[in-house]
């Protein structure tokens, strides 16, 4: 997020719901380091996959005022789909007039949306974070092992997770990540940055975890200069996933209002 000229207003930050249990720090019987190289290549046959599936995405980023009331808006519903040709591509289906006026949104908030918030830690990518077991956890019935990561070295014009993942015992996927997207960029007169998120998935096709909801709340402070004021925006992004269907196949797979196959689990309810 990039500010734009604005008096200043203070805010205080919602709490999000999280609905996880107590955690248990006895040392797993299966190595951490297993651990992790197993689910790393759990996330990589996850990734494969999803990139066969078409979807839609439903992304709105609101600034809030002190009487928690929005008061600025930017909306867009995309369907990631397949052209004729067979090649990934996102279709706008319906992007209502933007009304944010406190912040502009840049490139890195479009990129969090599209690849950030529903973040995948594949074989691939793994060796570019520090990722440390921190315990055993409950996300409502779903057992998992929770993992805390950060980005070993920041490259330019790329974006990290700064935060905890948590994955499931059995499936060794994913199924809720909590942290933030980094880098900001603090630099007076250059500040860009980004509320802290929750993204939930869903064991909605029998065997893979996909991403079904984010939330993003927090207040951005924005030190001003060169023109601008010194101010606190409070940031709320709600980024939804549905309608998830494999590219050729004729069956329909949707998480909203419809009730998922039996013995499909699901993780920590999103808030409403």
């Amino acid at each position: 997020m990039i500010a734009c000229a604005q008096d200043k207003d203070t805010f205080t930050p919602m709490a999000l719901d999280s609905g996880f249990g107590a955690m248990d720090l006895t040392p797993p019987k299966t190595a951490p380091e297993e651990i992790i190289r197993q689910f790393a290549a759990k996330e990589s046959e996850f990734q494969q996959a999803l990139n066969h599936y078409t979807y839609r995405r439903v992304a709105k980023v609101q600034t809030v005022d002190d009487d928690n009331k929005v008061d600025g808006e930017y909306y867009e519903v995309d369907d990631v789909i397949f052209d004729p040709s067979g090649s990934r591509v996102e279709k706008v289906v319906f992007a209502p007039g933007n009304t944010l006026t406190r912040v502009q949104m840049s490139p890195s908030d479009l990129q969090d949306i599209q690849k950030g918030y529903p973040f995948v830690l594949t074989a691939e990518d793994i060796g570019q974070y520090d990722v440390k077991y921190v315990g055993r956890q409950k996300v409502d019935d779903v057992d998992c092992y929770a993992f805390d990561v950060s980005p070993k070295v920041i490259e330019k014009k790329k974006r990290y997770l700064l935060g905890r993942i948590w994955v499931d015992v059995e499936d060794l996927q994913i199924v809720v990540t909590n942290g933030r997207m980094v880098p900001d960029d603090t630099r007076k007169n250059n500040e860009d940055l980004h509320p802290p998120f929750m993204t939930w998935r869903q064991q909605i096709d029998g065997h893979y975890w996909f991403p079904v909801y984010t939330r993003g709340e927090g207040i951005l402070h924005f030190s001003g200069g060169n023109g601008y004021m010194a101010q606190d925006v409070h940031i709320r992004d709600i980024i939804k996933y549905s309608d998830y269907k494999r590219f050729g196949s004729t069956s329909k797979i949707l998480y909203e209002g419809q009730e998922l196959p039996p013995g499909e689990k699901q993780p920590a309810t999103p808030p409403k």
